[in-house]
């Protein structure tokens, strides 16, 4: 048989049909399927062990409230919960700055064992609204207490026993917990049900509220649980103490804990304590006056992310609830969840790679924005090194001691965010802070580099070159464009793997969530022109700084890795150094500004080798600073409290 001649077009040359350009470009363009295979593997992995196999079943919904306001929440309900099998039912809330995918340590290990758990995103976090109640915790459990009625009334949960529904938060979220508690107990008292709506509540993180007004109508089996190395622990009762010199986290001697446990004895008629024995179980269950205090050894952020302290969870509801679970405490999968999701989100920062490489094919990106890039400047002496080192240190000392005053100057000029008021001023409120530290530093990053190009230009030995900002405006947008185009792709791949997996990346304090409310985009376009000052000031002093001729680049990456995260990590040290020394941190009122930074680090580490990487692609500091102000910004917003005026 003989083979058909290949076409040929007019001017001879042989015919490429089009699958065939398509199947080249897919073909050379690896790191694509590497990044999807990834995200493919990471996602469906974390399914597995979130649906514990098969056996749970993980949905969303979105229950209405007042006023236009709604919260979403996660469902874990165990194939063994029916109608004619009810089971307890658990509502977990997360806490301040936190989502409800970050609780799957409390939600998983309590749905493997049977439990029907439901995961809300507070009332002005994640993807629920706002609310017009300033005082959202007294009010409505931060949206605990209209859950809580409508799992108890509606027919929809017939699955659930209605007279042993839970609840179970962290931090601001326990506080949430704490309170709905007490409505509900006065409910009771005053005979509008038979006994409280919430069965059984664990505190977990929050100590302040445990006030004798605050205990004393709960008529709910109370469980607490707080780290002994807490850095809220200042504003507990025993720093008032002069003579107390132990930690302030220690719950055997807290008024707070003598406290609870006391308030069901009390119940019971039993004699009062005057100091708790950690992890043993006062007063009875079955009267609702059961009392138990746990105290792990380890800091605030980290307890939600404990398997000890996950074990303390699953055992109050077992023993509050006669449960008599068979498995082990400590048998626990949540962590697997976590590190298949971290494969994910690897997957997604890889992705961000492989999919530019293919918007460089287009002829319309690849002639207007990919420029040659400037010619790396020649090797400096050792005075010109420095004074490049000099400037780094000066950069991140400076980027350090900023931090906090900005995050404390927020706090005054969006004054209506910072006093949880719907507001359309920059409604972020923890990001407000952290949005003017950004425009400060990188301010700062442009007068150090400026300074060190005229420096260097007197001496007769330039450091940097100033022609990489050569743009012209057309070219300028048409980067817009691209970088809009990646970023769209990458919040498409992590839709599709949230519309078919339920999950999205995530790694601890590091998420990529799916956008699924218009707000975000709202919000999005108000922050990034601010952030985006920092953000190109970044890319330049990356890219166009540290260039010299024989320069290794992993040296150059390593250098630019350390310059930005350097000033930050000496916040943090300042802080625990001083908590280890003294029992008390060094930044009170501003600790969870502190706390905001171990998501914020691991961006400023992965930021300068995206934007090395947009440079040598195209020539410019621009395309670099626009992708990843785009992403890591929405990043940031998603996962934060935000006070928007309206309802989307």
């Amino acid at each position: 048989m003989t083979k058909k001649p290949k076409l040929k077009s007019p001017n001879g040359k042989e015919r490429v049909s089009f699958w065939a350009k398509l199947k080249a470009i897919l073909k050379s363009h690896h790191l694509l399927w590497i990044s999807l295979l990834l995200v493919l593997i990471g996602s469906s992995s974390a399914s597995i062990v979130q649906t514990n196999g098969g056996t749970i079943d993980v949905s969303s919904f979105t229950l209405q409230t007042v006023d236009g306001q709604y919260i979403v929440a996660d469902l874990f309900k165990p194939k063994t919960a029916t109608a004619a099998t009810p089971a307890p039912c658990v509502i977990v809330v997360p806490g301040f700055q936190r989502t409800k995918e970050t609780q799957i340590g409390m939600s998983l290990e309590l749905a493997r064992r049977g439990i029907v758990v439901i995961t809300i995103d507070p009332y002005s976090q994640g993807d629920s609204t706002a609310t017009y109640q300033i005082q959202s915790a007294t009010n409505e459990g931060y949206g605990l207490i209209p859950m809580t009625e409508f799992v108890y009334a509606s027919n929809i949960f017939n699955y659930v026993q209605k007279d042993r529904i839970g609840a179970a938060g962290h931090s601001a979220g326990g506080n949430g917990v704490l309170l709905a508690a007490n409505y509900f107990g006065k409910q009771a008292i005053d005979g509008i049900v038979p006994q409280s709506k919430l069965h059984s509540i664990y505190v977990s993180g929050y100590v302040i509220t445990l006030t004798a007004e605050t205990l004393a109508p709960i008529r709910s089996n109370v469980g607490i649980a707080y780290a002994y190395y807490d850095e809220g622990a200042y504003r507990n009762e025993l720093a008032s103490d002069p003579t107390y010199t132990g930690w302030l986290g220690d719950m055997r001697t807290a008024p707070e804990a003598i406290r609870t446990i006391n308030s069901g004895l009390t119940l019971e008629g039993d004699d009062p304590v005057t100091s708790v024995e950690i992890g043993r179980v006062y007063g009875n269950p079955n009267d609702l006056t059961m009392r138990i205090v746990n105290n792990e050894k380890i800091v605030h952020a980290l307890q939600p992310y404990d398997p000890t302290s996950i074990a303390h969870v699953v055992e109050f509801f077992d023993i509050a609830m006669n449960l008599n679970m068979t498995m082990s405490y400590m048998n626990q999968t949540y962590l697997i969840k976590e590190l298949a999701n971290t494969i994910s989100l690897v997957g997604g920062f890889l992705f961000i790679i492989g999919v530019a490489g293919l918007f460089f094919l287009i002829p319309f990106f690849k002639k207007g924005i990919v420029f040659a890039a400037p010619a790396p400047t020649p090797k400096p002496t050792k005075v010109g090194t420095l004074l490049n080192y000099g400037a780094l240190i000066i950069g991140a000392t400076i980027a350090c001691l900023i931090f906090i005053p900005m995050c404390q100057a927020s706090t005054t000029l969006f004054a209506d965010a910072n006093g949880g008021r719907l507001t359309w001023f920059f409604p972020e409120r923890m990001n407000n802070g952290v949005m003017l530290w950004a425009i400060v530093s990188g301010c700062v990053g442009f007068v150090i580099f400026f300074a060190t190009y005229f420096i260097s230009k007197a001496a007769k030995r330039p450091m940097v070159s100033l022609e990489g900002f050569k743009i012209s405006w057309k070219a300028f947008f048409k980067t817009l464009l691209f970088a809009v185009m990646v970023f769209a792709a990458l919040f498409l791949l992590v839709g599709l793997s949230y519309l078919i997996f339920h999950i999205d990346f995530r790694s601890f304090f590091l998420a990529i969530r799916p956008i699924n409310k218009v707000k975000y985009l709202i919000v999005l376009l108000m922050y990034v022109p601010f952030f985006f000052i920092f953000y190109f000031s970044n890319s330049i002093r990356v890219s166009m700084v540290n260039r010299y001729e024989g320069h290794k680049e992993w040296l150059s990456n390593l250098i630019a890795v350390l310059a930005n995260i350097i000033g930050l990590f000496g916040v943090i040290a300042i802080q625990y150094i001083t908590f280890a020394t003294t029992k008390t941190v060094y930044y009170t009122d501003n600790w969870l500004f502190v706390n905001m930074l171990l998501s914020v680090i691991p961006m400023m580490a992965i930021l300068p080798l995206f934007n090395r990487y947009f440079f040598k692609k195209t020539g410019r500091p621009y395309l670099g600073a626009l992708i990843t102000c785009l992403i890591f910004i929405m990043m940031m917003l998603m996962h934060s409290v935000a006070y928007i005026p309206i309802f989307l």
